[in-house]
Parts: C-alpha cells; sequence; structure tokens
C-alpha cells in the first residue's frame, strides 16, 4: 500500500512537472505568434491602427480564450459551479487578480513586444517570479531566505543588463518598450499573490478560476480600456478581418498554456509549477529563431538563462 501510494504521488508529481513546462512552450509559441500578428494588416494600416494593434490584440485575444474556456465547461459541464465561485471570496479576488494579469500585464506584455520583439519581452518578463515573491514577503509575510535574496539580485542585475543597450538607449521605442516589459512583471506578480491571497481559503478548480480571469479581463478591454483609447472602430475593423481567425488560434495555444500552468500548480504546486512556467523565455527566443529566422546574442543567452536561475531560486523559497 505504502509502494502503490509513492508510486501515485511520482505520477502526480510528474503530471505537474509535465504541464508545468508544456505551459511555458506554449506561452512561447503564443509570444512569438502574437508577435506575428502585431505586424499584418489592418494592425499597421493607419497609425492610429499601430498604436492600438496591442490593445485591440490582448483584447480580442482574451475574448477567445474565454470562449474557448467557456466551451470546455459547457463539455464538463462547470458552468454552474463558476457562476456559484464568482460569489465566494476566491472568486472576487480573483476578478481583482484578472485586471492585474489581463489588461494591465498582459496589454504592457504585447506593447513590449511591439516595440522590443518576443525575445527582450520574454527575457524581462520572466523576472515576475521574483518580484512576486518580493510583494508575497511585503503583503503576505512570506519570508524571503537567503537563496531567495541571492535570486531576487541575480534576476534584477541580468534585466539591467540586458535592457542597457548603449548602440539603442538612445531610440525612444527601445526605452518604452524595455519599460512597458518592466510593467508586464509588475502586473503579473501582483496578479499571482493576489490569486495566491484569494484561493487560501475557498476552494476553486483552475479550469474555474481560468475561466474568471478571461472573462473579467476580456470584459474590462471591452468596457474601459478599448473605448478609453478610442478603439472600438478598429477593433470591430479587426474583428471582421482575417486577422481575427489567427488571434482566435493564438488564443487557443494561449489558453492551453494557461491550463497547463493552473494545472501545474494543482498537482506539483506553486513552486515548481512557476520555476518552469518561466522557460517561456527560452521557448520564445527558440521559436523566434525557427519561425522568424532572428539572430540570437550572447548576451540575450547568458543573461536568459541567468534570470531564469535568478527565478528559480526564489520560486523554490
Amino acid at each position: 500500500m505504502e509502494d502503490y501510494s509513492r508510486l501515485e504521488y511520482r505520477s502526480i508529481q510528474n503530471r505537474g512537472i509535465f504541464t508545468g513546462v508544456t505551459s511555458g512552450v506554449f506561452w512561447g509559441l503564443d509570444t512569438v505568434l502574437t508577435g506575428i500578428v502585431l505586424g499584418m494588416s489592418p494592425m499597421i494600416d493607419t497609425k492610429e491602427a499601430i498604436f492600438l494593434a496591442p490593445f485591440i490584440s490582448a483584447f480580442l485575444h482574451d475574448v477567445f480564450s474565454s470562449m474557448w474556456m467557456f466551451i470546455y465547461m459547457i463539455f464538463t459541464k462547470q458552468l454552474e459551479a463558476v457562476i456559484k465561485a464568482l460569489k465566494t471570496r476566491s472568486g472576487k479576488f480573483i476578478c481583482i487578480a484578472s485586471i492585474f494579469g489581463g489588461p494591465i500585464g498582459m496589454a504592457c506584455y504585447l506593447l513590449a513586444i511591439k516595440y522590443i520583439g518576443a525575445g527582450y519581452t520574454a527575457s524581462i518578463s520572466s523576472i515576475y517570479p521574483a518580484v512576486g515573491a518580493f510583494w508575497a514577503y511585503l503583503f503576505l509575510k512570506d519570508k524571503l531566505s537567503k537563496r531567495g535574496v541571492v535570486g531576487l539580485c541575480l534576476s534584477i542585475s541580468s534585466v539591467i543588463v540586458l535592457g542597457y543597450s548603449p548602440d539603442k538607449i538612445s531610440n525612444g521605442n527601445y526605452v518604452l518598450g524595455f519599460a512597458l516589459a518592466l510593467g508586464c512583471v509588475l502586473g503579473w506578480s501582483l496578479e499571482s499573490v493576489i490569486c495566491a491571497y484569494g484561493m487560501k481559503d475557498d476552494e476553486v478548480n483552475p479550469a474555474q478560476a481560468l475561466q474568471i480571469r478571461q472573462l473579467v479581463s476580456a470584459l474590462f478591454y471591452g468596457i474601459i480600456i478599448i473605448p478609453l483609447v478610442g478603439g472600438l472602430e478598429v477593433t470591430s475593423i479587426v474583428f471582421t478581418s482575417k486577422v481575427s481567425i489567427f488571434i482566435c488560434i493564438i488564443a487557443l495555444v494561449g489558453t492551453v498554456s494557461y491550463m497547463c500552468y493552473y494545472t501545474s500548480i494543482d498537482t506539483a504546486g506553486p513552486v515548481k509549477a512557476t520555476a518552469l512556467n518561466i522557460t517561456y523565455s527560452i521557448w520564445a527566443i527558440i521559436f523566434d529563431v525557427i519561425l522568424l529566422g532572428n539572430p540570437i546574442t550572447l548576451k540575450l543567452i547568458i543573461c536568459s538563462l541567468v534570470i531564469i536561475i535568478g527565478s528559480v531560486l526564489v520560486s523554490k523559497n
């Protein structure tokens, strides 16, 4: 019986490890494909469209992702459970976390991709677990070990080195893109801490949490962000074009990534799940080379590896 329990535990852990790595692979692919879509017509037909493209892409990404999750909820008969979850303490905190992760974090992420490319954006944004650990220490009183402090310093130092580029520093777009990538880090790190705080009492499974997250994010974009930036007309044009088909497919890739990530948290725990998920920065670079033929610099490779090592040290705290 004891041996069986060990085998069962190992099986669950292996599943968590596999889904954690898979979440990183799919998010890396999502990142590169999104970069390609942002360069398509009608995203670049006018100066207005170029400015609005990241917001519209993020909005439609979450709309289609929510749609994919809705279909999944119907087939698994969990719609009623999602409605009940919205009324709970966990559901309300997930709604708040959704705003930080979606309209703030994701919008900054896509804008950063537009200005500095998928590779640099993915590498810089992968520091979010380390920053999340800092917020957890500040708000949840989770203490950092010496190893965690070292990891945090490693990640931040590598981001500074990666962001410093004398030949590009005078480029306003480059500086803006780097700042937006850090904005993404802020949004995603706060999202993880708020979710952790909200879900510590009530029980909401990964699929239900993801449905709430994507739905709230899409509604916030559609009701507040898109009208605020004056993107209703361009959004309708993009939605009725072939670009929306590509975004719908990319949203499926992103949804798979989220589902794998949440499943990994549920089976292997948040420590291993986060450590495995941040490998998306490396996968994004790999897909960037395979699909777009962009060159890899030694600086990018070294900094990406050090960022991941630092984040893993913090995550394993």
